[in-house]
Parts: C-alpha cells; sequence; structure tokens
C-alpha cells in the first residue's frame, strides 16, 4: 500500500477489540484470522497480477500453463485441469479459450474418450510460463514478509486447514 495510504492502527485488530467487546470472544480470534488471510489473499493477487500483466497473463492462467507444463505429456483432460486447480468447469473453459486464442495451449479430442477434450501446452506456452514462473519466483515467491522457517509453518497450518474443509486426504 502506498506510504500515503498507510493506516495509523490495524483496522483487523480494531475489528477483533470490537467483537470482543460484544461479548463474541470466543470468536474473535477465528474472525481476525479468516479476515486476515482474506486480506493477505488480496495482497498477493495485486502482486502476483502486477508481475504477471506484462506476460499477458493473469493468475488462474498462468495456473493452467504450469499444471500443464508440469504434467508428464504436456497435456491434461480438461476435467483435470479443474480438479487439480479446484475450480469450475466454467473457468477452465475460459482460461483455456484465452490461452488458445494466444496461441499458448491447445485443444484435441481425447483419444481414450471420444467425449473428452484434451488442453496441451504449446511450445511458446512454455517458454511463457518459464519467464512468468522466473519473475513470480523474483518478485513474489521470493520475496515474501515472513521468513523461511515461518513460510513452513504458516503453509503447514493452511494445509492443515484446506485438508479439514475437505480439499484432499
Amino acid at each position: 500500500m502506498p506510504e500515503d495510504r498507510k493506516l495509523a492502527f490495524d483496522p483487523i485488530a480494531e475489528a477483533r477489540r470490537h467483537w470482543t467487546a460484544r461479548g463474541w470472544d470466543e470468536v474473535a480470534a477465528g474472525m481476525a484470522v479468516v479476515t486476515s488471510v482474506m486480506r493477505v489473499q488480496q495482497l498477493f493477487m495485486a502482486r502476483a497480477d502486477a508481475v504477471l500483466r506484462p506476460f499477458g497473463l493473469t493468475f488462474a492462467r498462468y495456473e493452467v500453463l504450469m499444471l500443464l507444463l508440469f504434467s508428464r505429456l504436456g497435456e491434461l483432460p480438461l476435467g483435470k485441469v479443474g480438479e487439480r486447480l479446484q475450480v469450475g468447469a466454467a473457468s477452465v473453459t475460459n482460461a483455456i479459450d484465452r490461452l488458445q486464442a494466444d496461441g499458448l495451449v491447445t485443444r484435441r479430442s481425447n483419444p481414450t474418450d471420444g467425449r473428452g477434450v484434451l488442453a496441451a501446452i504449446t511450445p511458446a506456452g512454455k517458454r511463457l510460463a518459464l519467464r512468468a514462473t522466473g519473475a513470480l519466483n523474483a518478485q513474489l515467491f521470493g520475496s515474501l514478509e515472513v521468513s523461511g522457517g515461518d513460510l513452513d509453518r504458516l503453509f503447514g497450518l493452511l494445509q492443515d486447514v484446506r485438508r479439514l474443509a475437505g480439499d484432499f486426504e
């Protein structure tokens, strides 16, 4: 946030104080955590968008490219893309449409399932994904305001939340 827009206090801590003052002490910490995670998500998305904008990518399209890049054959059924990225079919279709229009992904019929469609990363898609990853590694993933050990602990805590919510076993 620009220096001239920084608040003199933490509004989430202030909201927590109000929760406690209203007698909601048992849930005040939970409210503060949920609200903090949502705010951090906004901060991370803004930073990711700024890094990816020069590459003509959104974070959603970047994730599709990386998923295809990491797949054994460089291609996956559209349903598998949605399952792995934990998004709906419409989101996958939208991302694939844009990536295909940009020449970064192709579609073809799935030879093992006549009704299914495979998305495959193109050589241009691979090059762009790797360049975008270099920028994200340098400007976002490698420059978080949390130290390595704390990052591991934070990931573990968030992983527990995702597991308990049913994201994975």
